[in-house]
């Protein structure tokens, strides 16, 4: 597929605003994951990659340096790391810069409930936050800011057994399971004030980000989902659009069900799991409900399993089907561990190739 063709050079932020607009821009949107595990296990060849390219999103030089904490190594360089976040869970991480897994929860008993807290909600005044309103500012001079990551069902999931959560949602057929009603609700007052947060500080848009997918269906299905996401999703995107801002939603797997759903909530952007969807029908969909979609290569067998090639023609047919020279798309860049460099420099310079970089 051949660059497209600028009329007329636009800023980062302008850019990414068009394609949100479905209007033509001057260049496919572009925006790169920082992710820790690809910058520690490709180091410098990967960041100096990555200065030969401009991000919308974030600016020039996307790959910072990253390694492990020493103190996570033991005699025999076997990296493990235990690491308790703001919600009171313990995560055990195997692998640097990678997802890690729950070994204490605090409320796989429920009798803990009464007594459980959120974490400290973030000020919105003094010092440090008219930094924050300084430095998101500065940014939107040039680029697009997006900020948060507001999420319900991953943290129900963390602070509580997978499987129970599931039969807490399973059991309550009208809203009657008190527990899970409230833990939702608790999450939610607080996504609502992390959002007026951001609001106050500065953003162009706010990311939510919940897996409901596998990799054929839903985990739950889309009934539930209506029932009991769908209620508390409003009332968090509500303020959002009533401030003029964007929303981005991400989720992992198959959740055809609810794309429609997810459209109704005033959604302005997906970052779908391509490889789950028909991609003419997931295109055609993007079109007709007026939401863009972040292109992200697959990186479980493209980028871990096939050839530059592959790479190079995944980029190609992810710009055709998605008819990114008329905005409605943009391509999002993740470099993990386990991806072959030849492949790495194949999908940078491939969509560098599409924006006439």
């Amino acid at each position: 597929m051949q660059a497209l063709t600028p009329s007329s050079p636009m800023l980062p932020r302008q850019r990414v605003f068009a394609a949100l607009d479905f209007t033509a821009p001057d260049r496919v949107p572009l925006e790169y994951h920082p992710s820790p595990a690809g910058a520690y296990e490709h180091g410098n060849k990967l960041r100096a990659l990555g200065l030969t390219v401009e991000d919308d999103f974030y600016g020039p030089a996307p790959f910072p340096p990253a390694a492990p904490d020493p103190r996570w190594i033991d005699a025999n360089g076997t990296y493990r790391e235990l690491r308790r976040d703001e919600w009171g869970v313990l995560w055990q991480y195997l692998i640097f810069g990678v997802a890690g897994h729950p070994l204490e929860r605090p409320l796989d008993d429920w009798s803990n409930l009464p007594s459980y807290q959120p974490p400290p909600l973030l000020p919105t005044s003094g010092p440090e936050f008219l930094e924050s309103q300084s430095k998101a500012s500065a940014h939107q001079q040039r680029y697009f800011l997006k900020s948060g990551w507001i999420s319900i069902f991953e943290v129900m999931i963390a602070v509580r057994l997978f499987e129970d959560v599931l039969m807490d949602l399973a059991t309550d057929l009208n809203d009657d399971a008190p527990e899970i009603n409230a833990l939702a609700d608790l999450i939610t007052d607080y996504r609502l004030a992390e959002i007026h947060h951001l609001l106050a500080r500065g953003v162009d848009a706010i990311q939510f980000g919940d897996d409901f997918g596998t990799q054929s269906a839903m985990m739950i299905s889309p009934r539930i989902w209506r029932r009991f996401f769908r209620p508390r999703y409003q009332r968090l995107v509500a303020p959002i659009l009533a401030a003029g801002k964007k929303v981005f939603f991400h989720t992992c797997g198959c959740n055809l069900g609810i794309l429609d759903d997810i459209a109704a909530l005033g959604v302005h952007a997906i970052w779908p799991q391509l490889n789950s969807y028909d991609l003419s029908h997931l295109a055609q969909w993007s079109r007709q409900a007026r939401v863009a979609v972040a292109l992200h290569p697959e990186r479980g067998g493209l980028m871990t399993r096939g050839t530059s090639e592959d790479v190079r023609c995944a980029v190609n047919h992810l710009a055709e089907a998605f008819r990114v020279a008329d905005g409605g798309a943009w391509f999002y860049v993740e470099i993990d561990s386990g991806f072959p460099f030849s492949n790495v420099e194949a999908l940078i310079q491939s969509i560098a190739r599409l924006r006439g970089a």
